[in-house]
Order: C-alpha cells, then sequence, then structure tokens
C-alpha cells in the first residue's frame, strides 16, 4: 500500500509547490489538492507544483459534474497533466464542497443525491474527461445528464494520460467506478467496513469496459497526529464535522451503531446535536456543546489519525489492516502545519509502506 497526502485549497500554490517537492523526496505516491468555494482553483494551484516535481502524482480531490461541465473539466485536467509530464488525477464525484455551495436546481442547500441522478452524471462525466484526456478526436457525447454537442479533440495532448477517479461510496457508486474508471477514492471509511467496500468494488471489476492496468483503491483518511496533544485533539475536534461515517443521515452513524462504536441513543444525539459539531470548526472554538467528552473521544478515535506521536505505532497497525483488506493506497488528510504532518509521516510511517 503506498501513502499519499492531501492538502487543503487555502495554501498559496508556491507552498503547494514546496509540499510536493519534499512529499516526493519522501516518496509519497500523490499529492491531492482539495476542492472548496473560497480558497484556490485546484488545477491552478497544482501549477507550480507540476513544474516543480518529476515524479509524484497530482490529483484533485474532489470535483463535481454538478459544478463543472465534464468538457471544462476535461480541459483543466489535460492541461495540468500536460504540464505535469502525464502525472495528473481528477476524482470526480456527485457532491463535494462546491456543489453544496450552489445547492441543486431549487436552491437548496441539502442535495437529493437520487433526484440528482449521481450515478449516472459521474459515470458520464468520467466518460467525457477520458475521451478528451486521450487526445483522440471525438464527434461528440450524447449522455442522459451531459451533453457534448459539437466534436472535440484536444490535439496538444502528448503526455501518458490523465488518470479519471470516481469518488464512490453507496454500493452502485462503488460498482460504476470500478467498472469505468482507472480507480476509486473513497472517504474515511474504517478498517472494520473496508471489506464490504472491497467486496462491492471487485465484483463490478468482471465487467469492465476496458482492461485496468493499474486499478487503484484510496481512502481519504484525516490525519491529526501531533508532537502536542491538545493542539492534536483540538484539531481533530474541529473537523470531526467533516467526517463521512459521522455525517448524517446519507452515509454515517448506522456503520457506527454496528461495530458498537456507539448506541442507537447517541446517534440519535449525534444528530440532534450535528449542527454543534459544523460549529466547533466555525466559531474555532473546537467545542462540540450537547455531546459528551467521551463520545467524542470516542469518535475521534474511530474515524481519524489522532494524538501525540505515541500514537503513531497504534495508527501504523491500523494502516496494516487497510493494506491487507486491499487499499492500493492511504490518503493523508493533513491540516494544520502540513510541512510538520509531512515530516512526521515521512519519518514514521513511510518506513513501513516502501
Amino acid at each position: 500500500m503506498d501513502i499519499e497526502i492531501i492538502v487543503g485549497s487555502d495554501m498559496h500554490p508556491q507552498q503547494v509547490a514546496e509540499i510536493a517537492v519534499e512529499a516526493e523526496r519522501a516518496g509519497i505516491r500523490a499529492l491531492w489538492h482539495s476542492n472548496f468555494p473560497s480558497d484556490w482553483d485546484p488545477f491552478v494551484g497544482l501549477v507550480p507544483a507540476a513544474q516543480a516535481t518529476s515524479r509524484i502524482k497530482l490529483g484533485i480531490l474532489a470535483i463535481s459534474p454538478y459544478e463543472m461541465h465534464p468538457i471544462r473539466m476535461g480541459s483543466s485536467l489535460v492541461s495540468l497533466n500536460e504540464l505535469s509530464g502525464g502525472r495528473a488525477i481528477v476524482g470526480i464525484g456527485g457532491g463535494g464542497a462546491v456543489a453544496l455551495a450552489i445547492g441543486d436546481s431549487s436552491g437548496n442547500a441539502n442535495l437529493d443525491f437520487k433526484k440528482m441522478r449521481i450515478v449516472r452524471g459521474v459515470r458520464e462525466a468520467a466518460e467525457i474527461v477520458y475521451r478528451m484526456a486521450t487526445g483522440e478526436a471525438n464527434r461528440g457525447y450524447k449522455g442522459e445528464l451531459f451533453n457534448v454537442v459539437r466534436p472535440f479533440h484536444l490535439k496538444h495532448v502528448e503526455a501518458p494520460r490523465a488518470q479519471i477517479f470516481t469518488c464512490s461510496m453507496g454500493p452502485q457508486m462503488l460498482r460504476m467506478g470500478s467498472r469505468i474508471a482507472d480507480g476509486i477514492q473513497v472517504g474515511d471509511v474504517t478498517p472494520g467496513r473496508i471489506g464490504a467496500v472491497m467486496d462491492e468494488i471487485q465484483s463490478a471489476q468482471s465487467t469492465r469496459k476496458y482492461p485496468a492496468e493499474d486499478f487503484r483503491v484510496g481512502n481519504f483518511w484525516a490525519w491529526h497526529i501531533k508532537k502536542d496533544y491538545a493542539a492534536s485533539m483540538f484539531e481533530a475536534r474541529s473537523q470531526l464535522f467533516a467526517r463521512a461515517e459521522v455525517i448524517p443521515p446519507n452515509i454515517g452513524l448506522d456503520h457506527l451503531v454496528h461495530a458498537n462504536v456507539v448506541s442507537e441513543e447517541e446517534a440519535e444525539l449525534i444528530r440532534d446535536n450535528f449542527q454543534n459539531f459544523l460549529m466547533a470548526y466555525i466559531d474555532g472554538s473546537g467545542k462540540i456543546k450537547g455531546v459528551s467528552e467521551d463520545l467524542v473521544q470516542r469518535l475521534i478515535d474511530e474515524v481519524s489519525s489522532a494524538g501525540d506521536l505515541d500514537a503513531i505505532d497504534r495508527e501504523v497497525e491500523r494502516y496494516r489492516e487497510f493494506a491487507k483488506a486491499g487499499l492500493t493506497d492511504l490518503a493523508l488528510r493533513v491540516f494544520d502545519d502540513p510541512m510538520d504532518a509531512l515530516k512526521i509521516i515521512k519519518e514514521r510511517v513511510m518506513p513501513h509502506f516502501t
């Protein structure tokens, strides 16, 4: 299993390049640039990194066709891929921070994925982007949700084709990504249920449209390990609202109940107080009102890597469970002080996974 790094989108592109250089030296497989509505454009944000490095993969995680039409997505991806000599990756998902900021066609902030037909939408987007990335001439694309009505041909394509991943969580999305993409990126999946995720992915491999030369399965995982325990826990509490297993109601909580991490009553308490999880980040307090410290700590321990340096051996064992289950990549999302986090990962994690 390879280790990857995910950085935020609030850093200046030159800072991202500095992280990319150090990550490449550390043997990190890929550096992923986040995509948020009020920060740097991820494609632009990775250009200095593309120019400063030569081996590390450079990815955007994640972008939605409901925020950016697939033909523009493909053009941006190919541009980054050419500048990096064939090292670009895009993770295409149905939601994401920008799509949530835009809302649906009725102006609702809570997206109705079923109404949006996200499985179909992500599939069509991936197919359009793939056709553009080949550099071959296409007569257009007729989809149920997305169309390209004129021929398109990116004649400037010279580098090896950019990779297209799907950001998948539910069973249908996992099977779809397994059939059409170069890889799948899941998020916050715990070791206890990674086996079920891998079963869904592997069940669809035999129906692929084209062979997968190096099919990748990665998992977004929050990294809060710091030298200072209190600083680690503050960051973990502040970011807990964004962990997929905690977010109600579509994905989270049920898995935690089944794993006996929380009770049904505690899951309901989390649902009732979820706004307070978000406020711990927004108001900068790191305090989650209405939820006991014990429950918060159990959530942190289950869905992220947090603690001081003494916690690293425990986390390495968790990562080995991911590897045994079939993950090819573990993408560690670093938050505050990303360079410090990268140095710890280089010294204490990378020797176990190279």
